[in-house]
C-alpha cells in the first residue's frame, strides 16, 4: 500500500510524488544503507541525483530553485527517503529546516546561490547550535560574535551537530548581546565551513553514522554582516520559528523507519512457524505488532495533521511538539518489539539492528522530549502557568 493511501491529507498529486520518491529510494538509497554505517561517509552521488529529481526542499520558493510545493509534499518525500535510509532522509531534513531559514530571512543576494544549490544536492548545510555545556538550554548561548567594521568575528565551540565534518556551510548561533540577555542577544549567521580559522571533529556515535555527529570550532572567524539571519540580537526568537516545521518532519521521519519494520515483521511472522503453526497465530506475537501499528497509524496522521496546519498558516507549535517527543520514542520501541520479532536473526548485525540505532537518536538530539512536553504545557496552560 502506498505511503498516501486512505488518508485524508494526501491527494492524488502527493500519492503520485510519494510513489516516485519510493521507487527512487528502493533503486538507490535502499542498497547502500548497511555500507554508508560501516564507512560513514554520505552519498553524494546519491544527494545530487535527489536535487535533479526535485526530492530535495520542493517548498522552497521557485526564485530560489524549489518547486513552491506544499509543505506536506516535503512530508511525503521524507519519509519515503527515510524508509530507506534514515541517515540519508538527513539531506532532506537538513535542507528544508535551513532552506526556510535562509530563505525566510537571509540577505537575498547572499542565500540566493546557496539556496540553489541546496535544492539541487550540490551542498549540504548544517544547523550549528548546540554547545558543549547544554543543550537543551539553547539560548543560553557562549559562542562570541563580535561585531568589528563589516564583519562578524566568531570565537567558540558547537558540538553534537549533524554533519558537522561534511557540511559546506552552517547556520550558527551565536552571543551578539550581553551574557545576561538569554534569547534575546542571539544571533544567526549563514557560515561557509572554508573560512579560515573553522576546524571541525567528527564523534564515533551509535547510529545515524553515515550522516555523523560532531564538533565544530571557530577560532577569530570572520563572517561578513551581509551573512547575518534576521535581526541583529533577534535570531533565536526569530529563526528558532522554523523548528516546529522540521520537528513534523522528524516525527515522519522516525516513523517512516518503524512502518518498514512493521511491514517486514508482519510478513515474517506470518510466514515463520513454530508449534506447527505460523508465529503470528500467537496472541504473545501478533498483539504487541497490532497495539504498535495503531499508535504508528495514529502518530503519523498527526505529523501529516501538523504540516498541514502549516501549509494553512495556522498555530501548530503544540502539534510540532508532540510529533517531536512521541514519534522517536514510539519508532524506537517499534523497531525493538519488531527485532525481538526476529529472535537471534534480528540482533546480529543487519537492516533491524542499524534501525534501532539511528532511530535512538532523536530521542536526544534536535529537543529532547521533557524539553517538547514545556512546549505542550506552555500552549495549553499558558506560558505564566509553566515558567522556565
Amino acid at each position: 500500500m502506498s505511503a498516501g493511501a486512505m488518508n485524508p491529507y494526501i491527494t492524488e498529486e502527493l500519492r503520485a510524488l510519494a510513489d516516485m520518491a519510493r521507487r527512487f529510494a528502493t533503486e538507490r538509497v535502499a542498497p547502500g544503507f548497511l555500507a554508508r554505517d560501516q564507512n560513514r561517509v554520505l552519498d553524494r552521488d546519491v544527494m545530487r541525483e535527489m536535487g535533479a529529481m526535485g526530492l530535495i526542499a520542493p517548498e522552497l520558493p521557485e526564485e530560489f530553485g524549489g518547486l513552491g510545493m506544499s509543505r506536506l509534499a516535503a512530508g511525503v518525500i521524507h519519509e519515503e527517503i527515510a524508509r530507506a535510509d534514515l541517515s540519508i532522509s538527513y539531506i532532506n531534513l537538513l535542507a528544508s529546516l535551513n532552506g526556510q531559514i535562509l530563505a525566510a530571512h537571509g540577505v537575498p543576494g547572499v542565500v540566493a546561490p546557496w539556496l540553489r544549490k541546496l535544492v539541487a544536492g550540490e551542498v549540504l548545510v548544517a544547523i550549528a547550535l548546540t554547545e558543549p555545556r547544554g543543550g537543551s538550554d539553547a539560548a543560553n548561548l557562549r559562542l562570541r560574535v563580535e561585531r568589528v567594521g563589516d564583519d562578524y568575528v566568531l570565537n567558540g565551540e558547537k558540538t553534537s551537530i549533524s554533519a558537522a565534518d561534511q557540511a559546506d556551510a552552517a547556520v550558527v548561533f551565536g552571543r551578539t548581546g550581553s551574557v545576561d540577555s538569554g534569547a534575546h542577544g542571539v544571533s544567526a549567521l549563514l557560515v561557509p565551513m572554508d573560512l579560515p580559522g573553522i576546524t571541525r571533529a567528527r564523534f564515533d556515535c551509535h547510529g545515524q553514522r553515515a550522516i555523523g555527529r560532531g564538533s565544530i570550532f571557530f577560532e577569530n572567524v570572520r563572517v561578513p554582516v551581509n551573512h547575518r539571519l534576521g535581526d541583529e540580537n533577534k535570531g533565536f526568537v526569530q529563526v528558532m520559528q522554523g523548528f516546529d516545521f522540521s520537528r513534523a518532519l522528524i516525527g515522519l521521519q522516525v516513523l517512516a523507519v518503524a512502518r518498514a519494520a512493521l511491514e517486514e515483521t508482519w510478513d515474517y511472522v506470518a510466514g515463520r512457524e513454530a508449534f506447527g503453526k505460523p508465529l503470528s497465530a500467537f496472541q504473545g506475537v501478533s498483539h504487541p505488532l497490532a497495539d504498535f501499528d495503531t499508535q504508528v497509524a495514529a502518530a503519523r496522521l498527526l505529523c501529516l495533521q501538523t504540516l498541514w496546519l502549516k501549509d494553512q498558516h495556522l498555530p501548530h507549535s503544540a502539534e510540532a511538539a508532540m510529533c517531536k517527543w512521541w514519534g522517536p520514542k514510539l519508532a524506537y520501541d517499534v523497531v525493538h518489539q519488531c527485532l525481538l520479532c526476529f529472535g537471534h536473526g534480528g540482533y546480529d548485525r543487519g537492516v533491524m539492528e542499524q534501525r534501532l540505532r539511528d532511530v535512538l537518536g532523536f530521542q536526544i538530539g534536535d529537543g529532547t522530549a521533557q524539553i517538547m512536553k514545556t512546549i505542550i504545557a506552555r500552549a495549553r496552560a499558558g506560558r505564566e502557568a509553566v515558567p522556565a
